[in-house]
């Protein structure tokens, strides 16, 4: 027995892991199996794995090796490897990061993630595990969920009338190091500032000295003043702090610019003064904004009232191009199944009302992973396979009635349907259920402030039944133009016959139309051109067999307008709605007066532009299939008002058509659901957040919008 203590304590003693660096981290771990482990001297937590990890040495498996950085002097390889919480393990397999653990882990727990880095265990075991889990994390309530470092610390600077307040709110379980809290002038020079200033008292806490409370710390002007006479200070707020729940966060920086011209005190009270209603913080701003006020519906109203209001937005959406794409869909869906038997107006509101169901159910889905998970569905299927095969889908139906080939479900399926009474019924139905639940997800993909309200209240409350609802009523509104086609199908559908065949491939062309609409998100524009142009001029050769006037009349129309396009088309033009804006547009709107949008990739690149910035600031999301996107470009922002007044603003697009890691994060951090959005700063660097926009405006709501919250 003393053999073994004298061994486990030598052992101890000789055991240490090498510290890495930024120098020669990359060098160290090159073609390597290691745990890196992510540690800093305040963090408790760390503590409690670093006595893990020696005991994880006497079992550890041959082939792995250990390092250890501390991010107190290696912040820079934290940030590299987005280590935001602490104690963070990363797993690296032949020297690339594969996965990342947040919190303790035991030594057992080390010694199983070691085994599948080589490839050893029991896989099947940890399937079963991992579905297990998976399994129960939904049981959970979501509040119990590993706070993000942005719900965690909640920090705001508040310009008051004598002096600017920084609050910080904790969440639940949160606490902050009072030796790790700093308040500085950091510009035009650097000077401390938190001597000076009155903190409530800390409270010891696990061996350190710490705040479970929120924090309001006032710096008054007169402060400011008498430590730096200057018209612009930027304020630096650094802090630190753990979660009961047995991790902590690494070093955090919030930074606030003052600037005046005048004297310091009554240039504050005239910034609090320019706007009719007294706006003091940008926590009240927040209220303000379109989408925020969405979302408080939800905390404010009765259930009742919450499904009429969004059964209301649905109606105005009704009109957008969230449903525009569906009408077409179902009327063909309609027309064929009217081919060979009488379409009555209950059969076509049945077959209306199944598709509209599931595409409501697709909607609500759609929203409540968005609003829990953050991923967006609508935005993640909006890829050029995706929609290439969708749009191929198209085109078979289209193919389909012209008559060259009939589609069915598998024989398979069809023998299990056929045998109940009504089975051709309900395989006609499935097939409808089928293509209004994948029309909303990849054909009218929707981003208006109503999906966004919706999408903020149940990731910041975790509601998502009510939520859920809401998103469900809406969508039952956006396919009321829906329900009635169906309902009207019964009464002026043609009867089965020789015209009922014609009007079957005119719906076929149009179908066609809808393969192009997708296709115009992946391609070349003025290829998408070349496609309009071929479409209504066969569409307009195929009418002239028919002899009535009004169908030789269209034949006509549709021709001349396939000519325009293909005209449009040769002279480089790619907008089909403007095929000879090359010829007709105004001489004023030069070069030098269009828009210029500086692209941005990452957060890194657009805090470095707003920083840089000495004007106001919009950030646009935007992304190729989107179509309100497309709006926004070629009216809003070709508007000579808007024009004129953007000249003031730096402008910065990020184009997020990829739906990549970078893209997600950018959107997480501004809370978007999907383009268009804009977000605004205002010139002292700023988040206007009242200012916030989502979904398509016209020139005049956004100029309303800029004169409410700019001054020019």
């Amino acid at each position: 027995m003393q053999k073994v203590i004298v061994f486990l304590i030598f052992t101890n003693f000789l055991f240490s892991y090498e510290e890495l660096s930024v120098h020669n981290f990359d060098e160290k771990i090159k073609g390597k199996n290691a745990i890196i482990d992510f540690y800093a001297s305040w963090c408790p937590p760390c503590k409690i794995l670093a006595n893990n990890l020696e005991d994880f040495e006497i079992i550890k498996p041959d082939g792995i090796e250990v390092f250890k950085v501390n991010i107190e002097d290696q912040l820079v390889l934290a940030k590299k490897y987005g280590v935001k919480k602490l104690p963070t393990l990363i797993y690296f397999k032949d020297g690339k990061p594969i996965k990342e653990y947040v919190g303790i882990q035991t030594s057992q727990e080390l010694l199983d993630s070691s085994k599948k880095i080589l490839n050893r265990g029991f896989y099947m075991k940890k399937i079963v595990i991992f579905l297990m889990l998976f399994i129960y994390s939904f049981s959970l309530e979501i509040g119990n969920k590993v706070l993000e470092p942005e719900e965690a610390f909640k920090v705001d600077f508040i310009k008051n009338e004598n002096s600017l307040n920084i609050k910080i709110e904790l969440g639940e379980g949160i606490y902050l190091y009072d030796d790790k809290l700093q308040v500085n002038i950091t510009k035009p020079n650097k000077i401390e500032l938190l001597k000076d200033l009155k903190l409530p008292k800390p409270v010891p806490y696990d061996g350190f000295i710490v705040h479970f409370d929120d924090l309001n710390i006032e710096i008054p002007y007169s402060l400011l003043k008498s430590k730096l006479d200057s018209s612009k200070y930027e304020i630096e707020f650094k802090f630190q702090g753990c979660s009961k729940a047995g991790l902590c966060y690494a070093p955090m920086v919030e930074k606030q610019v003052i600037f005046f011209e005048a004297d310091l005190k009554e240039e504050v009270k005239e910034d609090i003064k320019q706007k009719d209603e007294v706006i003091s913080s940008k926590q009240e701003n927040e209220n303000l904004s379109e989408t925020d006020n969405i979302a408080a519906t939800f905390k404010d109203s009765s259930f009742l009232l919450v499904v009429a209001t969004f059964f209301g937005f649905g109606l105005l959406l009704a009109f957008t191009p969230c449903v525009f794409p569906m009408i077409p869909i179902l009327s063909s869906i309609i027309v064929k199944a009217s081919q060979n038997e009488s379409m009555s107006a209950k059969k076509g509101f049945l077959m209306s009302f199944v598709y509209v169901l599931a595409m409501s159910f697709a909607y609500s889905l759609a929203g409540i992973i968005a609003g829990i998970f953050g991923a967006n569905l609508q935005a993640s299927l909006q890829n050029p396979y995706v929609l290439v095969v969708f749009a191929f889908i198209f085109i078979a139906l289209a193919f389909s009635m012209f008559g060259y080939f009939e589609i069915r479900l598998p024989a398979s399926l069809q023998t299990k349907i056929n045998k109940t009474t009504d089975g051709k019924e309900k395989q006609g139905m499935l097939g409808i259920a089928i293509m209004g639940f994948l029309s909303a997800l990849i054909v009218g993909p929707c981003v208006a402030p109503p999906l966004a309200g919706a999408l903020v209240y149940i990731g910041q409350t975790g509601d998502a039944l009510l939520g859920g609802i809401a998103l469900f009523v809406m969508s039952l509104g956006m396919g009321v133009p829906l329900l009635l086609i169906g309902l009207g199908a019964g009464k002026f559908m043609p009867k089965p016959g020789g015209w009922m065949e014609g009007v079957t491939k005119i719906f076929g062309i149009i179908m066609l139309g809808v393969a192009i609409w997708l296709l115009d998100r992946v391609i070349n524009p003025t290829v998408t051109m070349y496609l309009w142009a071929f479409l209504f001029i066969s569409f307009g050769v195929y009418l002239k067999i028919y002899t009535h006037i009004i169908v030789k009349s269209i034949s006509k129309v549709l021709t001349i307008l396939g000519a325009i396009l293909l005209v449009g088309a040769v002279s480089g033009a790619t907008n089909p709605l403007k095929p000879l804006d090359k010829f007709t547009s105004k001489v004023s709107l030069s070069k030098q007066d269009e828009l210029k949008f500086i692209k941005i990739q990452n957060i890194a690149q657009l805090e470095d532009a707003i920083l840089k910035s000495s004007k106001p600031v919009i950030l646009d999301f935007w992304a190729t299939w989107c179509v309100s996107c497309k709006e926004l470009d070629e009216i809003t922002f070709k508007n000579d008002e808007v024009i004129k007044r953007l000249q003031n603003f730096t402008l910065l697009k990020v184009d997020v058509t990829q739906n990549s890691e970078e893209d997600k994060a950018i959107q997480k951090k501004f809370g978007v659901v999907g383009p268009p959005a804009l977000i605004f700063w205002d010139e002292n660097k700023q988040e206007v957040k009242s200012a916030k926009i989502v979904g398509y405006k016209n020139p005049k709501e956004f100029l309303e919008i800029l004169d409410k919250n700019f001054k020019n």
